[in-house]
């Protein structure tokens, strides 16, 4: 079975997302069922890529090293269920910074492409916000919306767009709906 590509955002899709940031390890608590998809993925040789806007850096909240702890923190979680997260990717600017990377900017996405060495035209880009499915619109990427985080608000304002995206309750959903998905193309 070849590898396929997903690209995850973080805050409201892996774990709980908070107004006043995830500034530690210990701020960082996984949504039910976030860690069994991961793990559902990685089983059916999915490549799972991290995309995250963590502007509290350039807002001085927390620093670079404690991101680190907390994408570690991440990562363990995720190994307990055989799950594989192969990159993250990060956006660390305050958003008047201007830069390019900060999602729905493309920069992030691209990062992504380029350590897969993949266009990412029909890739899934699972995430709760606007700004996650106007990045994988960006790219030509196929974005699916989970309803958990801000993903209600978003679908709201989706629909006021006359825009109708995938939408899952959670990224459990999505992630099984992938795979079967994937096994039904075999």
């Amino acid at each position: 079975m070849s590898r396929c590509l997903v690209i995850i955002d973080r805050d409201g899709v892996i774990n709980q997302d908070s107004k006043g940031f995830i500034k530690s390890p210990a701020e960082w608590l996984p949504i039910a069922g976030s860690l069994e998809a991961i793990g559902i993925l990685s089983r059916a040789e999915f490549d799972i890529a991290v995309v995250t806007n963590q502007s509290g850096i350039g807002r001085n909240l927390f620093t670079p090293e404690t991101l680190e702890h907390i994408h570690q923190k991440m990562l363990n979680a995720a190994g307990v269920f055989n799950g594989k997260i192969g990159m993250i990717a990060s956006c660390p600017h305050h958003p008047s910074d201007g830069c390019a990377c900060r999602k729905p900017k493309t920069g992030l996405m691209d990062k992504v492409a380029e350590y897969y060495l993949c266009p990412l035209e029909g890739v899934p880009m699972i995430g709760d916000s606007l700004r996650d499915i106007d990045a994988a619109i960006a790219v030509g990427g196929r974005p699916i919306l989970v309803l958990t985080g801000n993903g209600l608000k978003t679908m709201a304002v989706l629909k006021d767009r006359g825009c109708n995206v995938e939408s899952y309750p959670d990224l459990l959903g999505a992630a099984t709906a992938l795979v079967k998905e994937r096994k039904n193309q075999l």
